[in-house]
């Protein structure tokens, strides 16, 4: 008798625990927009990002009659009346490019999850206003969307004081002894380690910040004195920024933890599991897997499920990890990237795929396995390529030919045996005769 799968396993577990056979959301849950109104007059929360992520904005705030929401796009300093829809009042994307101030780049990267924009691998120049409205242009929040570059990544060792994973603020003043403005470099906390049980990495992200007492009071954040470099709260008037400002850094360091114990399983699954010839450590890690198909020669993306601009991503290529140490344009990020790179995004980026790529590929998110990603690279043959011009050509005539001439040899091998055996047995009949 086979010994049972794991499917088996968690079929019975699913039959034993009727709880888990539906979800009810609670009473007491209240709409999100019921509790929250939305401001008479229109704010922009500042949002500062490294350029290389996938970044969600919500619509936080509408009122409870409006069933669907249109985003809209502007260029900072750009005026009102340039200000152009990126969905129509049912959520969809825009058909036509023009119609988008920005460019037709932004419309193929950003889709719509419920009422929130999200927006794949932005770029500088995806930095804007984007707003949250109706069909009617009823404006109900809006976001001042800063995407910085960062040209230098640093490496650090191993070995490092545990005061550097702190916040750090690297200030430059321009000016007299009080400046209009001061431009700084804040650095967020260190990410977790993105691997257990074996030598990952750590990363951290520092973007450009300005302080001043005279930033825009539109432009909304936490401290109404400090605002990002790009953002449109700083004035125009500050026209040296944009060629002193401080440039966006990421960081990068060893790290090696252990895989955290497993929690011990109910006391009323260890009999049925001891039943089945399970223990604790043998429990499969149910892990998603996907199927992937790519052309030869094009530039591929793969994103980890679930990824957030602030978690740890790490990959591996089978059991071998990709490290960013290894994996990068060096110590500038400016220079001629490797074909094979983690951009600062988190995003496995083939620059471009070949077939020799083909395979399975792990992504980790916060330090445990998220997804296992099977690659299949195959050859296209589109406008200006040719069967012949492929590399396998030569090798694939000798095999056609070859396994041509052996069946060849066979056929006349048995036609002339068949006619021989034919001719031997009727000499043999005429001797009888």
């Amino acid at each position: 008798m086979p010994p049972p799968s794991s499917s088996h396993f968690f079929l019975l577990f699913f039959l034993l625990c009727p709880e888990v056979w539906s979800y009810e959301a609670p009473e007491d849950k209240q709409d999100v927009f019921a509790r929250k109104a939305c401001p008479a007059f229109l704010t922009f929360t500042n949002a500062a990002y490294l350029a290389g992520v996938t970044l969600e904005l919500p619509c936080h705030c509408k009122p409870q009659q409006v069933q669907s929401v249109v985003w809209f796009y502007r260029k900072h300093l750009g005026g009102s009346k340039e200000t152009r829809a990126l969905t129509d009042h049912h959520g969809n994307k825009l058909l036509d490019p023009s119609h988008v101030l920005h460019s037709g780049a932004l419309q193929s990267r950003f889709s719509i999850r419920l009422f929130s924009l999200l927006i794949f691998r932005a770029g500088p120049d995806d930095s804007g206003i984007y707003i949250c409205g109706s069909a009617h242009k009823d404006f109900f929040h809006g976001y001042d969307l800063d995407i910085q570059e960062a040209r230098t990544l640093i490496f650090t060792p191993r070995l490092t004081s545990e005061t550097m994973s702190k916040k750090r603020i690297e200030r430059r003043s321009l000016g007299s002894a009080q400046p209009l403005y001061q431009v700084f470099t804040s650095f967020r906390p260190w990410s977790v380690c993105d691997r257990c049980g074996a030598p990952g990495e750590q990363v951290r992200v520092g973007l450009c910040y300005v302080h001043s007492d005279f930033l825009h009071v539109r432009y909304r954040q936490a401290n109404q004195t400090v605002t990002s470099c790009g953002s449109g709260a700083v004035p125009r008037a500050f026209g040296l920024l944009k060629r002193r400002r401080v440039e966006a850094k990421l960081e990068v360091k060893s790290c090696q933890v252990t895989c955290p114990s497993k929690p011990p399983p109910s006391s009323k699954i260890l009999p049925l599991m001891a039943f089945l010839g399970y223990n604790s450590a043998s429990l499969p890690v149910e892990v998603p897997v996907f199927y992937l198909n790519h052309p030869a020669d094009h530039v591929l993306t793969l994103g980890c499920p679930g990824a957030r601009p602030n978690m740890a991503v790490a990959w591996d290529r089978g059991s071998e990890p990709i490290f960013r140490s290894e994996h990068s344009a060096g110590r500038n990020l400016s220079a001629t990237p490797p074909r094979l790179l983690i951009d600062a995004g988190h995003h496995l980026v083939f620059k471009p795929a070949q077939t020799q790529d083909s395979g399975v590929y792990y992504c980790w998110l916060q330090g445990h396995q998220a997804a296992e990603i099977h690659l299949l690279v195959y050859v296209h043959l589109g406008r200006g390529q040719s069967v012949t011009s492929h590399p396998d050509f030569p090798r694939a005539v000798k095999t056609v030919l070859t396994s041509y001439a052996v069946m060849t040899a066979v056929f006349c091998l048995v036609v002339f045996g068949r006619a021989g055996v034919r001719h031997l047995r009727d000499t043999r009949e005429t001797h009888t005769d």
